[in-house]
């Protein structure tokens, strides 16, 4: 069982700058591929980036490239997106979410699941 906590979402001005952190418990962190999502209102949830085990592979959704920064400190159990020049569009509640391989997270077929973070950006 692994249990997720995001935090650091918050108001900032369309062009900004925002780190968002994914705490992970309850087993160890490393065995698993890790990833970030984001739901807008009225709108379905979608894969934003992705990191595999040891850190080396990500994969981002196009939105997402050239702008965010996934990593991860598996000595700290923790996951981070650092997401840059943000836009109006990327407001959205932020999830961190857990799976068995890289692939399977792009897929969003992810086994654990955090709460959220809301993230808004202002014009």
């Amino acid at each position: 069982q692994v249990q997720l906590v995001e935090s650091g979402g918050g108001l900032v001005q369309a062009g900004g700058s925002l780190g968002l952190s994914c705490a992970a418990s309850g087993r160890t962190f490393s065995r698993d591929a890790m990833g970030w999502f984001r739901q807008a209102p009225g709108k379905e949830r979608e894969f934003v980036a992705a990191i595999n085990l040891s850190g080396d592979a990500t994969y981002y959704a196009e939105p997402a490239r050239g702008r965010f920064t996934v990593s991860r400190d598996n000595n700290k159990n923790a996951l981070y997106l650092q997401m840059n020049s943000l836009r109006p569009e990327d407001t959205a509640v932020y999830y961190c979410a857990a799976g068995q391989s890289l692939y399977m997270i792009v897929a969003s077929k992810c086994d654990y699941w955090g709460q959220g973070t809301q993230v808004t950006v202002s014009t």
